[in-house]
């Protein structure tokens, strides 16, 4: 492909006042609209200044934020693409991105678990109101998990060596939800300062994410997924507290050495990935493994008896082909292995017991998907605006996966990343006429029936959403 006209033929000139860039963004705010959003900020979000400082029209911000973010805006100042040709013809309330961030300074704890709450409730009302979790009535996973996000400045609140030595970080914790049938959304976000440990506060957060999964409609088997930070006597009574079930690594500690080296060899069954998967302790890619498990393992058998778990104890292992085995004149006499212990009471067999387990690496999508956008940065100095920031990402990121699972069945597994370029980034020519706007969109869009679809759901009559 090649350009058409030489250059001395071809001009540029920034003047169209009828263009936008998003045409998506229509039906994807009045999706929103519809679900509540701005109702639930007016409700639940009380900041300061009802006159005309931060606190004056919480709605209108907190809606041109998640707008700008499902446009693809990772910082404050990027929230300036709404505010170019045609937008303010077709949206109403678009803030100024000075605006924005003075809004997101103005917050304390209290105001970001008010966030929380409208995250919390604007979820389960766009799982009411499209199939972003099918099947969530039988089965859904929880899956908790932390990350770590690089920042700079030394003036940034909160940013620590934690991890990652010489590097300053902010320490998010995430939870999301998902069915076999769907991708995952996020139930629940905390943000931490970068020393914060991977469980810290990690029982009231599961408790949180487990309740909102049952709001977003998850009334069948829930089912908690974690890495082996959360395997503490806490997390699993928030589970049992909850009906939950759970599903958590366990590592090798001394009393679960014992228990695996105590399990006979006959008793383990070998699997075969057909996709390989990759070994959690070396990065490598594995096809084969063997699966054995403990029917009734006690867990934590130092602490009350009240505090005493048993359950299975299911255990993969795989060949650690950087220690040689021991080979005699018959062949290989003594293999060497790596063990991976998880703790669960999940009733199903132990293939697909340690199948589902395997797929809590799930969570790890979001993780990358939050990096690849807005959570690119963390755009503020104040701790509470970016824990504010990580809340709103949230929503848009649910937003997204909703207006997905709402188009077709291939962007409903579609990444943001592909949601954003197929259904968002549409340019559009605005026409009025009696008091109507028409979007004139691309002749040949490739999508043109996706989006097609998206539009008729989300302005038709209500009952159709």
């Amino acid at each position: 492909m090649k350009v058409s006209h030489t250059p001395a033929a071809v001009s540029a000139a920034f003047d169209d006042r009828n263009l936008i860039a998003y045409a998506g963004l229509v039906p994807v705010m009045r999706l929103a609209e519809r679900c509540g959003l701005s109702r639930l900020v007016a409700e639940k979000v009380k900041l300061p200044g009802a006159g005309n400082g931060a606190g004056a029209a919480a709605d209108a911000k907190v809606t041109s934020i998640v707008g700008g973010m499902a446009a693809g805006a990772d910082s404050i100042d990027d929230l300036r693409l709404l505010r170019h040709g045609a937008m303010p013809a077709v949206f109403d309330g678009i803030r100024a991105p000075s605006t924005l961030g003075t809004f997101l300074r103005a917050f304390t704890h209290g105001h970001a678990l008010q966030l929380h709450a409208v995250h919390r409730r604007f979820l389960g009302a766009l799982a009411a109101h499209t199939p972003l979790l099918p099947g969530a009535g039988v089965m859904a996973f929880i899956d908790v998990d932390s990350t770590h996000k690089r920042v700079y400045g030394r003036a940034k609140q909160g940013a620590e060596y934690g991890r990652f030595k010489g590097i300053r970080t902010l320490h998010p914790l995430l939870a999301t939800i998902c069915t076999p049938h769907s991708r995952p959304v996020i139930a629940a976000v905390r943000m931490r300062r970068g020393k914060a440990a991977d469980s810290r506060g990690a029982p009231k957060f599961v408790s949180e994410a487990l309740a909102t999964a049952a709001e977003a409609g998850c009334t069948g088997m829930r089912i908690l997924r974690a890495d082996s930070q959360f395997y503490n006597a806490g997390v699993i009574a928030a589970c049992r507290r909850a009906g939950a079930r759970f599903s958590i690594t366990t590592g090798m500690n001394p009393s679960i050495k014992r228990a695996v080296l105590s399990i006979p060899n006959q008793a383990w069954q070998k699997i075969s990935y057909p996709n390989a998967v990759e070994d959690p302790d070396t990065g490598d890619l594995i096809s084969d493994a063997e699966v054995a498990e403990i029917p009734a393992y006690t867990a934590f058998a130092s602490r009350n008896k009240s505090e005493r778990v048993t359950a299975r104890l299911i255990v993969r292992r795989v060949r650690d082909l950087a220690k040689p085995a021991v080979v005699g004149e018959q062949g290989e006499l003594f293999p060497v292995w790596r063990y991976h212990p998880f703790f669960t009471d999940n009733p199903a067999g132990t293939l697909q017991a340690e199948r589902e387990h395997r797929h809590h690496a799930v969570v790890e999508q979001v993780i990358a998907d939050s990096k690849a956008g807005a959570l690119a940065h963390l755009p503020s100095g104040h701790f509470h605006a970016n824990a504010a920031w990580l809340t709103l990402w949230a929503m848009a990121y649910n937003l997204l996966r909703a207006v997905g699972a709402h188009t077709s069945a291939f962007h409903a597994k579609a990444t943001t990343a592909t949601l954003r370029a197929h259904l968002v980034h549409v340019p559009a020519r605005i026409a009025r006429s009696a008091r109507r706007i028409t979007l004139h969109l691309p002749h040949n869009w490739p999508w043109q029936q996706a989006w097609t679809h998206m539009f008729a759901i989300t302005h038709g009559p209500p009952g159709l959403i």
